[in-house]
């Protein structure tokens, strides 16, 4: 499968059995990044995190609290 970066548009090749493959394919909400981004956005959010400022939220209180 034939997938493309969102963040620096490089192109790349997936197997076609592989999970990431799959959930490209049946979700189209779901972008693919590259391995070199992937790693460089992790750190740098790893770095963020360690100086205290910034908050980590997965989801939002107020959805939560509605449900």
């Amino acid at each position: 499968m034939l997938v493309k970066c969102v963040l620096c548009d490089r192109e790349g090749e997936l197997p076609d059995d592989c999970p990431e493959a799959k959930q490209l394919r049946n979700r189209p909400i779901h972008t693919y990044m590259c391995p070199e981004c992937h790693e460089r956005i992790s750190a740098r959010t790893a770095q963020r995190m360690a100086t205290g400022k910034f908050r980590f939220r997965r989801t939002s209180a107020s959805t939560e609290e509605r449900f």
